[in-house]
């Protein structure tokens, strides 16, 4: 999981600074009501990360944890729309450099331990899927080559 660990960190170091760039205007825009602004995208990315501490977490010492959540239900009440762009940079770093901190410490047994979110996988797949859905949604916030995501 070290090789997992190291390239959330080097991602998270990478694109850090790189939000900064984004205009205030269009980083708060809302395409429609029902889609989400690249700040919103970014509070996605805050949840996604709180979700799968929890995965990696729970899932070393319970058997077979099923932890899901509500992504909508998550962004809408979390406010994000209105969140201050620093804080919101700095707690998705801060849990980014959690998860990697949480990752370097998985053994390749414990990485064998399986979480279920809508589906049962292992923690080492779900560390890779983290990475690719982290990717998927920081291109998007900084208008770089789309990376597909299932």
């Amino acid at each position: 999981m070290k090789p997992i660990a190291e390239e959330l960190n080097t991602i998270i170091n990478k694109y850090r600074s790189s939000f900064q760039s984004i205009d205030e205007d269009e980083f708060n825009f809302k395409p429609s009501p029902v889609k989400w602004s690249k700040k919103e995208i970014l509070g996605h990315l805050i949840d996604s990360a709180q979700n799968n501490i929890r995965r990696f977490i729970v899932a070393q010492y319970e058997d077979k944890p099923k932890i899901v959540y509500n992504q909508d239900k998550w962004v809408a009440l979390s406010d994000y729309q209105h969140y201050n762009r620093d804080d919101l940079v700095q707690l998705w770093w801060l849990l980014n450099k959690h998860i990697s901190h949480i990752l370097k410490n998985i053994d390749a047994e414990m990485a064998k331990r399986e979480s279920e979110t809508e589906e049962l996988h292992n923690l080492k797949w779900l560390a890779e899927d983290y990475i690719k859905h982290l990717k998927h949604h920081l291109h998007q916030v900084l208008n770089l080559e789309p990376i597909p995501y299932p």
